[in-house]
């Protein structure tokens, strides 16, 4: 594949050749490279130790200045080299400079900005662009006043093997009504909303590809480590086109891996629709990327925010499908830590795969963000740190003695649950040892709900909104809604369902 072949030592390879078959008899100086993330206009995360890298002649010294620090380093024998330097507290513009000691040739990196950098990946939601969100004029307008956030678009590539350069970027890009107008506007709201309650500069590296599920997008190693997957991976292997973007493993190699090396404060994600069908697998999947994507880029603890689906009617699927896949999402939010789940079902289409209101999802998004990671810092410009920032999750489950009902406990419920939009809440199932879900009266009592039905008389478990056109009513009472979830562990649809 041609892609594969153009890593950074060969592109400079081509160019150095070039150079020596015009220009015989000039002198060959050092030349230096940097891989595409490094570029004008880019964004250094703050308060930390960030590393330059980039090709060089074999054993060449490099000189790398950047604010009052000067670093030297010398290249290996293959031409690589690395420096480290230390940020300062969000600002800027600086310059960043990168010179070779003998050749005199350097690159000079200028409008460098210093503040909080985060990896924005995914699917369609996460592709979705600023221009068809709703109110997008006005949107797209208001970006003009937000210059010091920054954008960064890895174009799309599958690659069979690790790319150790981005194939395709165009560099990073100023926040203006024009850059904004196709970026992701998940990833543009988001990043809106930390620069204006932090007052930093915002950096938003855009890693997503619509239509492909989570499997591509996370490491070989890490999915061959999994036993529950190996008729995925076998599917893949009888499949004979090896450049099929979906095909395990082909966008984290040709868009994920290339990043190694970049300091950044998290990740936020926003992806399943090519996963509905497959929620059993799903539970192992996205966990593991999450996993992957934090050990790959060597930040093992970093934040992961994501948001879980919308309610769609996905056409001739069983509609507990797509339910399949938000008690994985919350399974993962559940068991993995320092993640943060965002609920989308008062927000969505059923009609649609890409509801508009993006601007919401980033909100929520930021909330998670401002909660968990940014509380000193907001405390500091004397704003209030959001004490609800995530909608009810389902938490335990009792029997009330002596009755037909179930009593539901939650996370998240802020000052108390709310029935919203109607007096009846909606969307509650329950069932007894039949395993036979029927609908469920539901009322809110002491901050918790109990469920029942006429029919079931022993009720063993409950569900709510186990449906993929589910549009419920249960909010707590900072306005942000609950979850689905089950509280039983009865074999799901998708149990044997592989690819």
């Amino acid at each position: 594949m041609l892609e594969k072949k153009l890593t950074l030592r060969m592109i400079r390879c081509l160019v150095v050749s070039c150079a020596m078959a015009s220009c015989w008899s000039s002198p060959l100086f050092a030349d230096i490279s940097l891989p595409r993330i490094f570029s004008d206009h880019m964004v250094l995360q703050q308060n930390t130790q960030v590393e330059i890298w980039g090709i060089a002649e074999a054993n060449e010294k490099i000189e790398i200045n950047f604010d009052d620090q000067t670093v030297s380093v010398t290249a290996n024998g293959n031409g690589d080299w690395t420096g480290s330097l230390q940020t300062p507290a969000a600002g800027g513009p600086y310059q960043v400079e990168v010179k070779s000691k003998v050749g005199e040739t350097k690159v000079v990196l200028n409008d460098v900005m210093i503040g909080e950098v985060w990896i924005c990946g995914g699917q369609n939601n996460m592709e979705f662009p600023a221009t068809k969100t709703i109110n997008s004029e006005v949107e797209l307008q208001k970006a003009k006043d937000f210059s010091g956030i920054r954008f960064f678009t890895v174009g799309h590539t599958t690659a069979t093997e690790r790319f150790s350069d981005i194939a395709k970027a165009d560099g990073w890009n100023v926040c203006n009504p024009d850059s904004v107008a196709q970026f992701s506007a998940v990833s543009y709201f988001f990043g809106r909303n930390l620069a204006e309650n932090l007052e930093v500069p915002v950096g938003l590296i855009h890693v997503a590809k619509s239509g492909t599920p989570c499997e591509a997008w996370t490491s070989r190693e890490s999915l061959e480590n999994k036993p529950e997957l190996a008729e995925l991976l076998k599917h893949w292997e009888e499949n004979d086109d090896p450049t099929d973007h979906n095909r395990p493993s082909n966008l984290f190699n040709g868009m994920v891996a290339p990043l190694k090396g970049t300091k950044f404060r998290g990740f936020i994600w926003y992806q399943g629709e090519s996963n509905v069908g497959r929620g059993k697998q799903y539970a192992t999947l996205f966990p593991l990327l999450i996993e992957t994507w934090r050990q790959e880029l060597n930040q093992n603890t970093a934040p992961f925010l994501f948001v879980q689906l919308a309610p769609r009617r996905y056409d001739a699927r069983n509609p507990a499908d797509l339910a399949e896949i938000w008690d994985a999402q919350l399974n993962a939010h559940r068991d993995t830590p320092n993640t943060g789940i965002v609920i989308t079902t008062d927000i969505g289409d059923p009609e649609s795969l890409e509801p508009e209101n993006k601007q919401e999802v980033g909100r929520r998004l930021a909330l998670w963000a401002f909660a968990k990671i940014y509380p000193d810092a907001l405390r500091k410009k004397e704003i209030m740190v959001p004490s609800a920032y995530c909608g009810p999750l389902y938490k335990s489950m009792e029997k009330v003695e002596g009755s037909n009902k179930i009593k539901i406990f939650f996370d998240h419920t802020a000052d108390g649950l709310e029935c919203r939009g109607s007096e009846v809440l909606t969307h509650f199932l329950i069932c007894g040892n039949d395993q036979q879900f029927v609908p469920a009266k539901a009322v809110i009592l002491d901050g918790a709900i109990i469920v029942s039905a006429d029919e079931v008389q022993e009720p063993i478990a409950v569900r709510f909104a186990w449906d993929d056109s589910a549009v419920p009513n249960l909010f707590n009472s900072a306005g942000l809604p609950a979850s689905p979830f089950r509280t039983d562990d009865f074999d799901l649809l998708s149990n044997e369902v592989h690819f």
